[in-house]
């Protein structure tokens, strides 16, 4: 029987990922965390994954995500965002297994201009990362691309679970709510946010569509439908949790300066993922809704 493989599965999709597989999957699914594969580390992947081979899939969530520290940390977000991806497609490419790689928006400037059309960034659209984080994400697109040309990168971006307790925007906003008055959120910034069940649920239905019809590698663009700002995703949660959404007031970018300067603009364009026959992804407004029922 065929199988699937997560790598980053204690992270927000990582965990969905697992809990869908088991509970709908045709195909079992083994969950790696950190703990037990290190993808930078090349023999360890050649290990812990020497048994796959023609119809397996690997989805790889394990990444280097905290954008500001990469600023500081060249080695460490390289490390996790571009050397251990290309351990993994190297090792796909050599044993016949299918990649799935996920990747992020920042991969492009943040300048809606560079867009092509009202929908947000296609997967052909230019890309030019302004931070460290952005850039390791693009090599690291390339180095799979380069190692496995069969394997399939996902862009995705605003991931979110809402979970009580944890540390996604969506979740905060619910923590903030009970512990301050007012909440301050940024209104210049737009995006798509995407549900991290509803991402692993495609995630799930790509990689069975791989094993189907044996499709070559590309790009594809996966995020909850529609668009919209932090600042009225944020009104969203309040309302969702019968809290008044007045109490989130609006500020910009600048009332916040970080080390690695967060996109003006985060929308990518879900028409590759549909061209791809895969079923979208709900839209944003939806998804919250069921996010924290």
């Amino acid at each position: 029987m065929s199988r699937t493989v997560v790598t980053g599965a204690g992270g927000q999709v990582g965990r969905w990922l697992v809990q869908l597989g088991e509970a709908g999957s045709a195909s079992p699914v083994e969950a790696y965390g950190r703990a037990e594969l290190d993808i930078a580390d090349p023999e360890a992947v050649s290990t812990v994954l020497a048994g796959i081979g023609p119809g397996d899939v690997v989805i790889n969530t394990a990444a280097y995500t905290a954008v500001d520290a990469a600023e500081s940390d060249l080695a460490g977000a390289r490390a996790g965002n571009e050397t251990g991806p290309r351990n993994l497609a190297e090792h796909t490419a050599r044993t016949g297994a299918r990649l799935i790689h996920l990747s992020t928006d920042y991969v492009f400037s943040g300048d809606p201009g560079q867009a092509s059309g009202p929908d947000g960034y296609d997967i052909d659209d230019p890309v030019a990362p302004a931070t460290v984080y952005g850039r390791t994400k693009l090599d690291g697109e390339r180095a799979v691309a380069e190692a496995d040309p069969w394997a399939t990168i996902v862009r995705t971006a605003w991931v979110y679970t809402g979970a009580a307790g944890g540390s996604d925007f969506v979740a905060t906003m619910r923590r903030l709510e009970s512990e301050r008055e007012t909440v301050s959120v940024v209104t210049d910034q737009i995006g798509s946010p995407t549900y991290a069940a509803d991402l692993a649920a495609g995630l799930l239905e790509l990689a069975a569509l791989l094993r189907a019809d044996d499709r070559p590698g590309g790009v594809l663009h996966a995020v909850g439908g529609g668009q919209t700002s932090w600042f009225d995703l944020a009104r969203a949660v309040f309302r969702e949790i019968g809290a008044d959404p007045g109490r989130v007031l609006p500020c910009g970018s600048a009332d916040f300066p970080r080390p690695a300067p967060r996109p003006a603009y985060s929308v990518l364009s879900g028409r590759s993922w549909s061209a791809a026959g895969l079923t979208p992804l709900r839209g944003w407004r939806e998804a919250v809704t069921a996010a924290l029922a």
